[in-house]
């Protein structure tokens, strides 16, 4: 079986090295395979694809998927990366949401929604920066349990050397980092990791960040459940009241991941699409802007207006999301000013895939560095109102297979960049992976992966694309 992709960012892909070829990985008379599983090189021909915000996660995620990993798996790593290449949007202290699909006869032929959004903790009395329990952690263990294949401490390894050995600043952290640059300078850590000679760090420079590289190792090597139960848990605490929050060693043990699972609307020809559910209210929203699109493709205006509507209605509370994307009597509704988010999809030869809508809660959450940690904190929700998490997997659930995943950020224009993909790759399937940029209105940005076929599948082509107005990057193999 051989899959022929299509990648629109060849050009890039052949300048980094990265085109692989062959359409099957082999055993022959002669020995085992030169890569052994676990090392990049390992798979041979179609590996996949991974689309994201910021290239150099991008690129450790791939890593993961030559080295036999599977979606889940590179989903951690990319997760985890992120915190140390774009931690004005994604960290140690953030959270966020993913969906999560096994394709095949082992899939139960339905997503499942992994929520570990942001929460606020037991009490902010005397916090002059209110911070949100940090969620990455718990959530990505979470991704990785059900669904992951290699030893979570080795999906850390990446993440922790790029803080150790330093990454170049991308543009997509300057971008963010310019824009909020006088106000975080006030933080002696952040001055520290960000800035030089007090001015902030430009496109290029080198970003090492030690102290974050010794936090992901504690959390490599003591697992996961002592940075929320343990010793580090104790000592995250400490350090976080130091940088103006209240967040006490009972808030981080009761922060939990859960299962849920997600909204799904059926579509033509026994595909479903799932979405997100609440907390993750901008996967609520995107389903009411595709139901909107469904109808009419070009009601734009039409579909933003139901999507904020229903988020608003939402964060109302006391009704159910289905009855919510029912009602046909919504008031028009607007919302406060949003925080950022950032978001990344990930498949596998399979046709695994996972896509994820992480945030700080605000661009570099609170604007302070937990001491001698690296992480930044995060915003509480009680504080700052709730990023629009949006993202969404269309699949077939008869044939277990799978069809795109979607995922939008840019504040209240994130469902929308959701919904507008979802409906073009449906009327179009010669169109894949491409978000058109003049369709989807600013500020919504959109992260792509598609087949025009299914995968699993014996024919067609699968292939992956960023929105044309970020800097980040989408490849996988030839």
């Amino acid at each position: 079986m051989c899959h022929r992709l299509a990648n629109r960012g060849v050009a890039v892909l052949v300048a980094l090295g990265l085109a692989t070829s062959g359409c099957s990985t082999v055993n022959s008379v002669f020995g085992p395979p030169a890569n052994p599983e676990g090392a990049p090189g390992h798979i041979k021909g179609f590996l996949g694809g991974v689309v994201a915000d910021e290239p150099q996660a991008v690129l450790a995620a791939r890593e993961v998927l030559s080295a036999g990993g599977n979606a889940a798996d590179a989903a951690v790593a990319l997760g985890f990366a992120l915190s140390v290449t774009l931690p004005s949007r994604a960290g140690l202290g953030g959270g966020g949401a993913c969906l999560a699909y096994k394709a095949g006869k082992g899939g139960s032929g339905v997503p499942d929604a992994v929520l570990f959004t942001p929460v606020p903790p037991a009490s902010a009395a005397g916090a002059d920066r209110p911070a949100a329990v940090p969620m990455l952690s718990r959530g990505l263990f979470a991704l990785h349990a059900r669904y992951g294949r290699r030893p979570f401490e080795s999906l850390i390894v990446p993440a922790e050397r790029l803080a150790r050995l330093g990454v170049v600043a991308s543009r997509a952290f300057t971008r963010d980092l310019a824009l909020v640059a006088g106000p975080l300078s006030a933080d002696p850590g952040a001055r520290n990791a960000f800035f030089r000679a007090g001015q902030p760090i430009g496109e290029g420079t080198m970003l090492v960040q030690p102290d974050l590289g010794s936090t992901l190792a504690q959390i490599r090597v003591a697992g996961v459940g002592d940075f929320y139960q343990g010793a580090l848990a104790r000592r995250m605490a400490e350090a976080s009241r130091s940088a103006g929050a209240t967040l006490t060693a009972e808030d981080f043990r009761g922060a939990v991941a859960r299962l849920a699972p997600p909204l799904i609307l059926p579509v033509r020809g026994g595909d479903s699409v799932a979405f997100l559910p609440p907390p993750a209210d901008g996967g609520l929203a995107a389903a009411a802007a595709y139901q909107v699109l469904v109808s009419d493709p070009a009601a734009l205006d039409r579909a933003n207006a139901r999507a904020l509507a229903v988020a608003a209605r939402s964060r109302q509370g006391g009704a159910d999301p289905q009855a919510i994307l029912a009602a046909n009597d919504l008031p028009a509704a607007s919302l406060p000013a949003l925080p950022a988010s950032t978001t990344f999809a990930t498949l596998d030869q399979d046709g695994n895939a996972v896509v994820c809508a992480l945030t700080m809660g605000n661009l570099f959450g609170t604007g302070r560095m937990a001491p001698d940690t690296g992480m930044l904190l995060a915003a509480s929700p009680n504080w700052i109102p709730p990023a629009l998490l949006s993202a969404a997997i269309l699949y077939n659930s008869h044939i277990r297979a799978f069809h795109a995943a979607v995922g939008g950020s840019g504040q209240a224009g994130a469902p929308l960049a959701v919904a507008l993909p979802l409906v073009q790759v449906q009327n179009d399937r010669s169109a894949v992976a491409r978000p058109d940029p003049a369709a989807v209105p600013d500020p919504g940005r959109a992260n792509i992966i598609a087949c025009n076929e299914y995968l699993p599948s014996e024919e067609g082509s699968c292939g992956w694309a960023t929105d044309p107005r970020g800097a980040g990057l989408a490849i996988g193999s030839n």
